[in-house]
């Protein structure tokens, strides 16, 4: 008689974690294990080629490798761009942004096939295991989860040493560090990062200095997009992307080290490299201080900060996100200039911009030199208008 074993989805990455979860799944659980890699930029041809070669080692029906790095873009980057997203001023929120749009497509795939199961192989630490769950709950609600990692509090020593006496053979020297890459950055987490003191290895870093001679990068927006590097326009503005990254990447550029309070309440910590985003975001930013009022800049600022909050702790498919999003492309009419970066090993700055929108217009003066849309008279008679409720609160209250 023939037995149907289950059909179990995994989100698979060809990390660590998730090698031992296929294998696990297959052997110990016997089931039928489909993997399934959201691909939101941060692969190779070969990577993705040597990833699903690997799956055949694990007993693995099927492996896809959905790419859904443009979506990842239209639905997301953009918006981080216009509201200048920063996780505690710092973390360009490169992995828990793009994880949400992982989870979207694998429970698709997930539904397509008709699976039970659907799993992945995040930690009981960390803010993974909230968003997968939590995409998953929402989008595959007849498919139960298993989390093989987070239910046997598993070490990464247990688990390399489990693939080892089941012949699997891999890089576990690189396998140390878990690296989550994609096109919005990289993050790396490793024994130092559950430290407070101790900073990441260099050769930890994937991306290593390979320049050190000084050198200028133009980033062109037009409506808070980009649209061309260096001069030349682009047909999609993660082509932009992806030239920026490789300029910044080559100094060493976007390297910092995030903490921040997880989902779950905890402090946490993680390295990562980032050159496009942190350039692009600053980059853009100078620009909007030169076209934007300054309350729209207030409100840019207090409403992209909560966005990227929720995007952080797994709200992406929270309706407020669409009318925050609604805000922010509002916000980007006049957001058009040449932005010019100097680059140099481990840090760039922003030397100026150039805008057709530009609100620094010698018309009215110029800042501590000349005013010629207003007379000495005109301010004092401002001032003294201006200094009428202090006046009056300071005087009935005799301060």
């Amino acid at each position: 008689m023939t037995i149907n074993k289950k059909k179990v989805v995994l989100a698979y990455s060809g990390g660590l974690d998730t090698t031992y979860c296929a294998l696990y799944l297959s052997k110990e659980l016997n089931m039928d294990v489909y993997t399934a890699l959201g691909n939101t930029g941060g692969f190779s041809g070969k990577e993705l080629a040597d990833i699903e070669e690997r799956t055949k080692q694990l007993g693995v029906i099927e492996h896809v490798s959905l790419d859904i790095t443009k979506e990842y873009y239209e639905k997301c980057i953009k918006y981080m761009i216009m509201g200048n997203v920063l996780k505690n001023n710092t973390y360009p929120l490169s992995v828990s942004s793009e994880r949400a749009f992982q989870a979207m497509a694998i429970a698709q795939y997930a539904h397509s096939i008709g699976a039970d199961y659907i799993a992945h192989g995040s930690t009981g630490a960390g803010n993974d295991q909230i968003r997968f769950d939590l995409i998953f709950k929402i989008m595959a609600p007849n498919a139960e989860i298993i989390t093989p990692t987070r239910d046997l509090e598993l070490s990464r020593e247990t688990e390399i040493n489990y693939l080892k006496e089941n012949g699997i053979n891999a890089n576990f020297e690189k396998m140390k560090y878990s690296i989550n890459a994609g096109i919005w950055g990289t993050s790396i987490g490793g024994k130092e990062t559950l430290s407070s003191n101790l900073p990441l290895p260099e050769d930890a870093y994937p991306k290593q200095v390979v320049k050190t001679e000084p050198e200028k990068l133009s980033i062109e927006f037009k409506e808070g997009e980009l649209i061309a590097v260096n001069g030349e326009k682009v047909s999609h503005p993660l082509e932009a992307i992806k030239k920026i990254e490789e300029a910044g990447s080559a100094f060493g550029i976007g390297r910092d080290m995030h903490i921040g309070d997880t989902i779950i309440g905890t402090k946490g910590r993680v390295a990562f490299e980032a050159a496009a985003p942190l350039m692009i975001i600053q980059a853009h930013q100078t620009l909007e201080k030169h076209t934007l009022t300054k309350w729209q800049m207030h409100w840019k600022e207090q409403i992209a900060n909560f966005y990227g909050m929720l995007l952080h702790e797994a709200q992406y498919l929270e309706p407020v996100m669409r009318n925050m999003e609604t805000f922010l492309v509002d916000t980007q009419k006049n957001v058009n200039g040449t932005v010019t970066i100097q680059m140099c090993p481990k840090y760039f700055q922003v030397e100026g911009i150039e805008s057709p929108n530009d609100l620094m217009s010698d018309l009215f003066g110029q800042y501590g030199e000349s005013n010629e849309g207003w007379t000495a008279d005109d301010v004092k008679g401002f001032t003294n208008i201006l200094a009428n409720s202090l006046k009056i609160y300071h005087t009935v209250n005799k301060k």
